[in-house]
């Protein structure tokens, strides 16, 4: 697998730990990552290159994963996402219908983050 390590991915998750170490698998993977603790620290953030993909917790404080998709989307940010949940099954229609190009649960697998980022940011080349 080739990666081109000028993709940029914001992950947008509560907790610390999971945060960061979501964080250095996408490095271990080639990406860059950009973490953010929640939804509206993405929000509050300065203007900087857009994200090639967003992987964001579900369950966030304030606004929840979802709640920030459908932001990004009103505002006409159409970036390719995936959803992490501990119970992704009741988000799938509403995912879908907004656009996620996935829902994986937790604990996350980092083969199946892999194949999801693949697959995403091969399309968009």
């Amino acid at each position: 697998m080739t990666i081109d390590n000028s993709h940029l991915i914001f992950v947008i998750e509560d907790d610390e730990g999971v945060r960061h170490s979501t964080c250095i698998l996408l490095e271990a993977l080639g990406y860059t990552a950009r973490p953010f603790a929640s939804a509206e620290a993405l929000l509050e953030a300065p203007d900087g290159p857009a994200p090639d993909c967003l992987v964001l917790d579900y369950n966030l404080p304030g606004l929840s994963g979802m709640d920030l998709i459908d932001l990004l989307r009103s505002r006409g940010m159409n970036v390719p996402a995936i959803i992490v949940s501990a119970n992704g099954r009741h988000l799938a229609a509403r995912a879908s219908r907004a656009g996620v190009a996935a829902v994986l649960r937790k604990p996350l697998a980092a083969d199946a983050l892999a194949q999801w980022l693949e697959q995403i940011l091969s399309t968009r080349q």
